[in-house]
């Protein structure tokens, strides 16, 4: 009897240790937040055969252009790299091609948010190296033995989960702010990033946020009129849009109308995300407490349903109802709010408008360094805050542009890369790179430097940047924003890192609601052009003379690559451009060279992308 007491008691014990061993995960990379930065890193880091986890509040993926229900993506239309485009075809093929998705005026690609969920549940399910813990969330996080500790809880279940490299993909930032990093909330001063439209003093005054309403057409017959919601007043709204006989509003020149067919989705749906005298509210929830956010959100919901009613019985859409096909809640509003603006980490490097405006006149070349690409204006929504400076930031003229590596990576804290909209950016630089198809990027961005910290063994700001911006060409992914060389251009990748070292420049051109920049790979290049670009790479040019007026030939790319001590000759070139399929002649060394041709020339002969640089863009 006392044998099996002794073995009764083992068992328990073991069991007990087992249980105890089971309540610590470990991973190599840990991403707390599955929204869209957080799903594409892990996909990214996955891929790159890292083990990988994400911890979502949720159940659903993709975060504020799901379950935020912002579905109609703002921008990258013609620059649709790696996942951000993966996932833009998942959308084509479920529901028919691109004119199928531009079903609203405010975006070239709309989607109904639990479709944009079931295939980023798709993407991330085929990766073996990917695990995702749903209705998740994190309760502490510190950094010990160069190792994260983070504590998750489940319900009333609790774990631990250690990791190599942390990555903040949360909507506000809490990771980085609780694990120390620095940080900024609000507009900055123009005397401390130089910014000419900024305010003359620093505040803590965000963007709007929005919580946003799916609605679904029940059919002309059908009321679907909600109660009338607490503090109700029409007043608020009626300058949403211009209407003087309700009756009309089905008519295509009604002002009403245009407003609904902002949002339009797929499946006779409405996407209700409307600044002017809408659903926009002014909520500063940032460094409140969880319980504190709660309460302030419930005002945005009911703000949103106010809205909702005054549709209904203002404008005469009570047969547009909450559509009951799309978020899992009871109330039937998507499971978190749209929050434009977060906590703005203190990076290695802070993203200015300057550098968005004149990439290559400012002193630290952050272009060399892009991760991600983005082609929207810089849009901000200060409506609803009367105490908003009333500037105007969409009137900034500026180009497309890339966002710097090292707005990813904290200063002092190593371990920790940050992404979503908590890259540091300054506030109005903020305005550009907060909208989906950037953060998607910046997301993959993460995953890539997350994995490669792991099999370097090395910190962040450790990495090379040409290490980084390699797996991102590798992944079909845009460093520098050309809006004429397409992922599927056969030397999309070599001019891309052409690009990327400033000999070859971009030319930029802000252009509405899509800015631009051209290579213009078929156009002509001077011998003189090609040489300024080339001496900050190659001393032996300092005193090479070319004709400023003079087009690039063959003979002169011969003579250029000569001076730099590169032995060729001018039949090998010739052979090499058709080779090519550059489409040049043969036999006539007085053929002027056209930018393609020179990049693929210059990546194959001289390799300057290859040259180190450091993470603000200067040569090592």
């Amino acid at each position: 009897m006392k044998g099996k007491v002794h073995y009764l008691l083992y068992v328990l014990l073991a069991g007990s240790i087992t249980m105890q061993a089971q309540q610590t995960l470990n991973t190599e990379v840990l991403i707390i937040g599955g929204g869209a930065s957080g799903t594409t890193a892990g996909i990214q880091a996955a891929r790159m055969g890292v083990k990988t986890l994400i911890v979502e509040e949720t159940n659903w993926l993709g975060g504020m252009l799901t379950a935020a229900g912002v579905s109609a993506i703002d921008g990258n239309h013609r620059m649709p790299g790696g996942l951000w485009g993966e996932f833009r075809q998942m959308l084509y093929r479920h529901y028919g091609g691109p004119d199928s998705v531009a079903t609203g005026w405010v975006s070239n690609t709309l989607f109904e948010p639990h479709i944009g969920n079931k295939f980023l549940q798709q993407l991330t399910s085929a990766e073996k190296n990917l695990q995702i813990l749903f209705n998740t969330r994190w309760t502490s996080v510190k950094r010990e033995h160069n190792k994260w500790t983070v504590t998750i809880a489940q319900g009333k279940q609790q774990q631990t989960i250690q990791a190599t490299i942390l990555i903040d993909a949360t909507e506000l930032g809490d990771v980085m702010a609780a694990a120390g990093a620095k940080y900024a909330i609000g507009m900055d001063s123009r005397y401390d990033t130089g910014e000419e439209l900024a305010p003359e003093k620093a505040n803590d005054i965000i963007q709007d946020l929005t919580y946003v309403a799916v609605l679904k057409d029940y059919g002309k017959g059908a009321n679907k009129t909600i109660a009338k919601p607490e503090g109700y007043n029409k007043a608020e709204f009626d300058c949403s849009c211009d209407v003087s006989d309700p009756a009309s509003f089905d008519s295509p020149q009604n002002n009403c109308y245009r407003m609904m067919q902002y949002g339009r989705l797929p499946g006779n749906k409405y996407m209700i995300n409307w600044p002017k005298c809408g659903n926009d509210i002014y909520l500063n929830l940032i460094e409140k407490t969880p319980a504190e956010r709660e309460q302030l959100l419930k005002q945005a919901k009911l703000h949103t349903l106010r809205f909702l009613y005054y549709l209904q019985t203002e404008l005469g859409y009570k047969h547009l109802g909450l559509a009951e096909d799309e978020f899992p809640t009871k109330d039937k509003l998507p499971m978190i709010a749209y929050h434009r603006e977060s906590r703005r980490l203190k990076g290695l490097v802070s993203f200015t408008v300057n550098h968005v405006a004149r990439p290559y006149e400012t002193a630290d070349a952050l272009y060399r360094t892009g991760i991600a690409v983005g082609d929207y204006t810089i849009d901000h929504h200060h409506l609803k805050n009367p105490s908003a400076p009333a500037i105007d930031f969409v009137k900034i003229k500026v180009p497309s542009y890339n966002v710097p590596m090292g707005s990813l990576i904290p200063q002092g804290v190593e371990g920790l890369i940050v992404a979503e909209k908590s890259i540091s950016v300054t506030n109005i630089v903020n305005g550009a790179t907060r909208l989906q198809p950037v953060v998607l990027q910046i997301g993959q961005a993460a995953g890539a430097m997350a994995a490669l910290c792991i099999q370097q063994q090395k910190q962040p700001a450790q990495l090379k940047v040409r290490d980084v911006q390699q797996q991102l060409l590798r992944a079909n992914g845009y460093i520098m924003p050309f809006i004429d060389v397409p992922t599927t251009d056969p030397q999309f990748s070599t001019i891309q890192k052409i690009g990327a070292t400033g000999i070859l420049k971009g030319t930029g051109v802000p252009y509405m609601w899509a800015n631009q920049t051209w290579f213009y790979p078929e156009q002509p290049i001077s011998g003189y052009e090609l040489v300024q670009g080339l001496r900050l790479y190659y001393p032996a040019l300092k005193t090479y003379l070319a004709a400023s007026g003079e087009m690039l030939t063959i003979a002169e790319l011969v003579k250029i690559l000569k001076a730099i001590s590169v032995v060729t000759d001018e039949q090998q070139l010739i052979k090499e451009l058709t080779d090519a399929s550059i489409n040049l002649p043969r036999d006539k060394l007085a053929q002027s060279l056209n930018r393609r041709a020179v990049a693929v020339l210059l990546d194959k002969h001289l390799h300057p992308f290859e040259k180190s640089i450091t993470i603000s863009g200067s040569l090592e």
